[in-house]
């Protein structure tokens, strides 16, 4: 068996061998690139270890993609189209006019207490799915909140299932600390298998399940409320442990339904989500809820030391007591409903013979998938040639599915020319269709 130094050696060689390759098949048509196997032969690894080594060269790519004057056709920035900034740095301003010399509060490891008294309000819907400020934590941003979680339920090499597509930042932040996943994933029509699930259960030692509130991003898709309510009855049954991602719960077009967290026993659940997506990169901090854990939670919220502004916290703390947020949220689904109309109907003008997209039902993304089998890793490369960055669907998994998809995004700044992209994205389609 090989030690965890060891492991770590080998992928990182494989990710570096992988971009040689690449940069040497770009610059001459006819070099084609190995298979998993004939990799994993010639590099005496295994084939997970390839596997684990590709979506981190796609992650790596995209991110060092996303420069200055490029069209960005894949952000998922809900909040660029009606950001709540400025409202958010007025009210900050005013509270510091209010507290110019405001004592040294006490050190507050877990975040400002009126924001996690307004979080804990904002969650609570029944005498019995009911939340204190206490159960709340709040990091700098969601990966620092994630990687305490990981570290405080000890899921290094333990099981994890995932819906799939799931964002690729969470599956990372697994990879990283070798957790092992399961990706469930998500049928055509936006339903979760439950079948798939029970003999999961029945069959692997899964400490945790993650599970989208409402949502399932990139996809955009929601799942009929017949089949989460079967998927919690299943979960409840095997007394299974759930974590929640609702960095998108509030982001649905027709707002209202069922969120798991309305089905699942509150004893076996913790939530996880951020305040960017709704008020914009002024509040990049990321929260956990959870009932569970507290003296460990608290410990490594302690021991991070996360800087945080009081005021900042006490500033978004207010804009959910006075109800903007809620207001906000009208706004900015109606803009998003809207946007995403204009660019579906585009998307079927011009790529609708190359192109099957899901009908978001929320968010700022279009799920796609090519209907001609192609070489998205190239689309990508050619695309970014001309200055345009897409998302391929290999960012959202760890085990090589969705590798005919691209995550599309509606919302995005700059005075570019949208069908004109739509047109090079078609072109690189066509050219690196697989014969």
């Amino acid at each position: 068996m090989k030690g965890p130094r060891e492991t770590d050696f080998a992928y990182q060689a494989v990710y570096r061998y992988l971009g040689s390759l690449i940069n040497e098949s770009e610059g001459d048509s006819r070099i084609r690139l190995p298979s998993l196997r004939q990799l994993a032969e010639r590099l005496n690894v295994s084939i997970s270890t390839i596997q684990y080594a590709l979506p981190l060269r796609a992650v790596n790519d995209y991110v060092n993609a996303r420069r200055p004057g490029m069209l960005v056709l894949s952000a998922d920035e809900p909040a660029l189209l009606q950001p709540l900034d400025s409202p958010l740095l007025l009210l900050e301003r005013e509270l510091l006019r209010q507290y110019p010399r405001q004592p040294q509060s006490p050190s507050q490891p877990c975040g400002e207490l009126e924001l996690r008294t307004a979080l804990a309000a904002r969650y609570t819907t029944s005498p019995m799915r009911y939340w204190h400020a206490d159960d709340v934590y709040i990091g700098a941003d969601l990966r620092g909140v994630l990687e305490i979680l990981i570290a405080v339920l000890g899921l290094k090499d333990a099981t994890v299932v995932v819906e799939s597509p799931c964002d690729w930042t969470v599956l990372r932040l697994f990879q990283a600390a070798c957790v092992r996943v399961i990706e469930w994933p998500v049928q055509a029509d936006g339903c979760l298998d439950p079948q798939r699930l029970k003999t999961l259960l029945e069959t692997e030692p899964v400490r945790l399940v993650l599970l989208s509130s409402a949502l399932n991003m990139p996809r955009g898709s929601l799942a009929p409320e017949e089949n989460r309510q079967v998927i919690a009855r299943l979960l409840a049954a095997h007394d299974s442990w759930v974590l929640e991602n609702d960095c998108y719960g509030e982001l649905g077009f027709d707002p209202g339904g069922v969120r798991f967290r309305d089905l699942l026993d509150p004893e076996r659940l913790m939530v996880f989500s951020a305040f960017e997506k709704i008020i914009g990169p002024e509040a990049p901090y990321g929260y956990l809820l959870s009932r569970h854990l507290s003296t460990e939670l608290q410990r490594h919220f302690l021991l991070r030391s996360f800087r945080l502004s009081p005021i900042r916290q006490k500033a978004i703390a207010r804009l959910y007591s006075s109800g903007r947020i809620d207001q906000h949220l009208l706004v900015l689904r109606r803009l998003l409903k809207e946007r995403k109309s204009q660019m579906t109907q585009l998307l079927q003008e011009r790529l609708g013979d190359a192109l099957h997209f899901v009908e978001p039902e929320g968010g700022a993304t279009i799920w796609v998938r090519s209907l001609r089998r192609v070489n998205v890793r190239r689309v990508f490369q050619r695309l970014l040639a001309q200055q345009v960055v897409i998302a391929p669907g290999e960012l959202f998994s760890l085990h090589g599915l969705h590798g005919q998809h691209l995550r599309l995004s509606h919302t995005f700044g700059g005075d570019h020319n949208l069908a004109a992209a739509l047109g090079l994205l078609g072109d690189a389609l066509r050219l690196e269709s697989i014969e």
